[in-house]
C-alpha cells in the first residue's frame, strides 16, 4: 500500500492543477464576454470571442473532469448499483473504471497523432487570430491523459481496498 500513496498523491495534485486551470478559464471566459459586450457598445470587437471561448470550454471540460471524478461529482446511473450489496459492487466499479480508462487511452493515441500533425504542419485557425491549433488540441490531450491516470489510480485503489477487506487479518 505504501507504493500506492505517492501515485495517488501525484494524481490528486495533477487533478487539482487541472481544476485550478478550469476555474481560471471560467474567469477568463467571463472577462472576455464582458470585454466583448463593452467593446460592441462602441462599435468594436475582439473578433476572437467565439474561437477562444470554444477552446476554453473544451479545455475546461477535459482538465476539470479528472478532479470531478476524484471527488465523486460525476453523474452516475445508480439504478443497477443500488440493487447490488455494497461488498459486491467492486467488480462493476473496477470494470467500469478500467474500460473507461482504456477508452480514453485509446482515443488519446489518435488525438496525440492529431496534435503532432497540427504542430508539424503549422496548422492555424482560419480566423484573424491564426491560433496554432496544436495548443487547444494539446490541452485536451493532457485532459485525456489526466482522466486516464485518475481512472487507473481509482482501479488500483479498488483492487487494493478489495484485497485489504478480503484478507483474514483485516
Amino acid at each position: 500500500m505504501k507504493f500506492f500513496e505517492p501515485i495517488e498523491k501525484a494524481s490528486t495534485l495533477l487533478n487539482r492543477v487541472g481544476a485550478l486551470i478550469a476555474v481560471a478559464l471560467i474567469i477568463y471566459m467571463f472577462g472576455h464576454i464582458i470585454l466583448e459586450i463593452v467593446m460592441r457598445l462602441f462599435g468594436r470587437s475582439t473578433f476572437i470571442l467565439d474561437e477562444y471561448i470554444g477552446y476554453a470550454v473544451a479545455t475546461m471540460a477535459f482538465l476539470g473532469l479528472p478532479y470531478v471524478l476524484e471527488k465523486g461529482g460525476l453523474i452516475r446511473v445508480s439504478l443497477l448499483m443500488e440493487r447490488i450489496p455494497e461488498p459486491r459492487r467492486w467488480p462493476l466499479e473496477l470494470f467500469s473504471s478500467l474500460v473507461t480508462a482504456g477508452c480514453f487511452l485509446w482515443l488519446s493515441t489518435f488525438w496525440l497523432q492529431n496534435v503532432q500533425r497540427s504542430y508539424q504542419r503549422g496548422v492555424v485557425s482560419e480566423t484573424l487570430a491564426e491560433t496554432p491549433i496544436w495548443l487547444p488540441e494539446g490541452a485536451i490531450l493532457i485532459g485525456m491523459w489526466l482522466i486516464s491516470l485518475t481512472l487507473l489510480v481509482r482501479s488500483l485503489k479498488i483492487i487494493l481496498l478489495r484485497s485489504r477487506y478480503s484478507s483474514p487479518t483485516a
